[in-house]
């Protein structure tokens, strides 16, 4: 071994092997009043499917409280926890069924925080989907004031009524054209602030 730095490599993926589990992506019931569905596809560079990537979500709930309830990973039909994880299909689409989000910070557009894990992807990738909101409020959002226009529209979420429920359609471009927004975080910080 030469001690030479090398780049990253992806194992896998093998996410669809242990990381989904039942009801993961279901943040809410589909009974419960108010429920939302948030999804979309991911996309690689040349638009097509990526059909095993994995999305994580946290978020606000709509009164703006981070919850630190526990019980993700054993809903219990009731408990909001504000988290969730989806796994994409052959079509590379993810789905979560959830609430809409409240602002967690005065001056601030609420959001969904998500997490992108992908083949050759050597670390997740972070990114926030704001649902429709007034264009002050958009606009008065230090993250999406930051950036030009035509990059702040691959953080917006469009409305989608097509289902049987209100939705919001959400999807992932990992590079290319229209590439999606992605964040940096410091250590220890979380993706909601």
């Amino acid at each position: 071994m030469s001690g030479e730095v090398t780049p990253g490599q992806t194992v896998g993926p093998f996410f669809h092997l242990g990381l989904p589990y039942r009801g993961g992506n279901e943040l809410v019931p589909a009974t419960h009043p108010g429920v939302l569905r948030l999804h979309g596809r991911v996309l690689d560079g040349a638009g097509d499917p990526v059909p095993d990537a994995l999305l994580e979500l946290w978020q606000a709930d709509p009164a703006g409280r981070v919850s630190r309830e526990p019980g993700s990973l054993r809903r219990d039909g009731w408990t909001f926890t504000g988290w969730g994880r989806a796994g994409t299909d052959a079509a590379g689409h993810y789905w979560f069924s959830t609430v809409a989000p409240g602002a967690a910070e005065p001056g601030r557009a609420p959001f969904f925080a998500l997490t992108v894990f992908a083949r050759g992807v050597t670390d997740r990738l972070y990114t926030r989907a704001y649902p429709p909101a007034d264009a002050a409020v958009l606009a008065a959002d230090p993250l999406l004031a930051s950036l030009p226009e035509d990059r702040r529209a691959t953080l917006l979420a469009t409305p989608d009524d097509s289902g049987s429920r209100a939705g919001l359609r959400f999807d992932v471009r990992l590079q290319g054209g229209g590439e999606t927004v992605f964040l940096a975080f410091p250590r220890n910080r979380e993706p909601w602030t």
